[in-house]
């Protein structure tokens, strides 16, 4: 029996799952096509991003495996667990990534992925540490973790160097619009065997894009903010002008009928505030999000929306909440709560739930450490503050210019989910991980227009058919149980 043949129905895994979430979520407009290249290392000088497999010898039909001209043969071979099995589904072929554009009228957003693959007992000289010379990194990291090394915050950091801005460099590579060869629906690679960087991936799915017959929208980059917070100076973000130099060229590959955007995490995308005694607050993503070229605000939301504990012993059952699945409950915790009226100072204050009140002393501007107050981070001028005195004059970022979609918006599947909604054991990931990558084409997200007033209070300007959010998400294998490794469905709500 086929690999991607899993259900009863005599189709694969994407076909069978694409079938389900019409018939469940009838008000589904549109997917986001998700497809995951694998770094291989948290030291941003030191990563290489490839396409993976998690066989080197297979045959398969109706084409051969092959992502950027790249043969099975010659992948990255994904790692294999304690029992012999792949931790990772690998990269689908460029063929069958074609054919899942081309997706029953639904609009399709293109979202490159990276899944990291650093296995346990490696030898990887961990930047999060001083001198960067702690032995082995995490197994299994986010993403969003990769940065210079010595990382900042550590003895011997290069952040604030020249060196940063190297580093970041190497790991964008030198890709351009030009170092492929595109014939028909195939792309192919013709710049330097040795360049694996994060543009030779995003530049990639541009021209298979445009080579499919176009897409509605196209990430450039999701949830980097170990990346995009290093600086080469005090106030000199040089990922972000990276970011900004990619979405240039993918918008003169797509052309002005995509959408272009950036996936921030939602920790990432309001500012850089690092803590570190200098009181320096920098908009630093404004550049980037200020761009001609770029279309929205891309947030990847999973703020938490509770602070429930187990019993009725606790803070938010003390204010007369009877449950954590109160609707009301939920609801003033999307603009209020953590993350907007409190923070936790410490993982003994999270503890003891001693929360700090959210303040901004005589500047009296509180949004501007509130991860949850969008409505006036988008509606606002944003003032740089170095040294933490404001400056005169306002970021590029013009209030209301740009619309916010939720490139993301979901909670695992477990109880508390809406306390802490990216919580999950590492193999929890992976696993979910295998699931979703399997199908032909990566997965799909239902799309679940949530209310505007939750943004920007009725006035977010309108793009073509947005506002929009996603919801993660659809798992690939329709049969997948029910667990804390599964995403299951999500139904989307009609606009």
């Amino acid at each position: 029996m086929p690999e991607n043949l899993n259900a009863l129905a005599d189709s694969t895994d994407m076909v069978e799952a694409l079938d389900r979430l019409q018939a469940m979520a009838p008000a589904v407009e549109s997917v986001s096509l998700v497809v995951a290249w694998f770094g291989d290392d948290l030291r941003a000088g030191s990563c290489k991003v490839r396409p993976g497999v998690e066989v080197l010898a297979k045959s398969t039909t109706p084409a051969s495996w092959s992502v950027n001209g790249v043969s099975r043969a010659s992948a990255f071979l994904v790692s294999r667990d304690d029992q012999d099995r792949p931790v990772y589904g690998g990269t689908p072929s460029d063929f069958a990534v074609v054919q899942a554009m081309k997706v029953r009228g639904l609009r399709v957003t293109f979202y490159p992925f990276i899944l990291m693959d650093v296995p346990p007992g490696n030898t990887l000289p961990n930047p999060y540490s001083a001198n960067a010379a702690e032995t082995g990194q995490p197994a299994f990291p986010w993403r969003g973790r990769i940065t210079c090394s010595p990382a900042a915050g550590f003895a011997g950091t290069v952040d604030k160097t020249a060196t940063a801005a190297s580093q970041v460099a190497a790991l964008f590579g030198a890709a351009t619009p030009a170092s492929f060869s595109v014939s028909g629906e195939s792309v192919s690679w013709t710049g330097p065997s040795g360049d694996w960087g994060l543009r030779r991936m995003v530049l990639h799915y541009a021209h298979l894009c445009a080579a499919a017959g176009g897409v509605d929208a196209f990430l450039i980059g999701t949830e980097m903010p170990g990346l995009t917070t290093i600086r080469s100076g005090a106030s000199t973000y040089p990922a972000v002008q990276a970011y900004r130099d990619l979405l240039a060229d993918v918008r003169s590959i797509l052309g002005s009928g995509t959408k272009i955007g950036y996936a921030a995490d939602w920790s990432e995308y309001f500012g850089h505030q690092p803590g570190d005694g200098s009181g320096d607050v920098f908009f630093h993503l404004d550049p980037l999000w200020a761009d001609p070229e770029m279309d929205f605000v891309g947030i990847d939301n999973y703020m938490p929306l509770s602070d429930w504990r187990d019993g009725f012993e606790h803070a938010d059952a003390a204010e007369g909440w009877p449950a954590i699945y109160d609707r009301a409950y939920l609801q003033g915790n999307v603009a209020g709560g953590e993350g907007f009226d409190w923070f936790y100072a410490s993982a003994s204050d999270r503890s003891a739930q001693v929360r700090t009140p959210i303040t901004d002393g005589a500047a009296s501007k509180p949004w501007v450490f509130r991860y949850k107050d969008l409505r006036a981070w988008w509606s606002n001028p944003h003032y740089n503050r170095p040294g933490g005195v404001e400056s005169g004059t306002p970021t590029a970022w013009a209030p209301q210019s740009k619309p916010i979609w939720f490139t993301e918006l979901g909670a695992r599947q477990s109880t508390g989910a809406p306390t802490s909604p990216t919580s999950s054991s590492i193999r929890s990931r992976r696993r979910a991980s295998r699931r979703i990558s399997r199908g032909a084409g990566g997965t799909t997200r239902s799309s679940a227009p949530i209310s505007r007033r939750h943004i920007s209070g009725g006035a977010m300007p309108r793009t073509t058919r947005c506002p929009r959010s996603t919801a993660a998400g659809w798992c690939m294998w329709p049969n997948a149980p029910p667990g804390p490794g599964t995403r299951g469905p999500i139904r989307s709500s009609r606009r």
